[in-house]
């Protein structure tokens, strides 16, 4: 069963836990979180990543980070590889999709479900009429 990393611009990746853990109250032994201060870099990032996913030590990981290109994302892409996938655009219905599918899905499978999640989750609604 795949693992779950959420590194975000602090405190984004422990609000989503919080998030997480209010909808999925058993989900803590599959998701960890790295939140990335201002003066951390990609370098520092990397090390505490690679710090938290010794420390569990599940065979795969799935890396959700916030912001393509910014630092959290940056370090997280020197994890890819086997078993990482590292996926950025992390939203609530990307991890709430995710934490219903981590037990049942091989790495591969839960990226997809994340990605599909993400993006059905993001819904343009009409505007409510103004009460005059």
């Amino acid at each position: 069963m795949p693992h779950l990393l959420v590194i975000a611009h602090a405190p984004l990746a422990s609000a989503l836990r919080q998030v997480a853990e209010h909808t999925f109250p058993d989900c803590a032994p599959t998701l960890s979180v790295l939140d990335v201060d201002p003066g951390m870099c990609a370098d520092d990032v990397e090390a505490a990543a690679r710090d938290l996913m010794t420390a569990s030590l599940p065979a795969e990981w799935l890396v959700l980070t916030d912001v393509f290109g910014a630092t959290p994302c940056n370090g997280a892409q020197r994890l890819a590889g086997a078993g990482v996938q590292v996926l950025s655009g992390v939203n609530v219905p990307m991890l709430w999709r995710t934490l219903c599918y981590a037990g049942q899905k091989s790495l591969t499978e839960l990226a997809q479900r994340a990605v599909q999640g993400a993006t059905s989750g993001v819904v343009a609604t009409p505007p409510l009429p103004l009460n005059e």
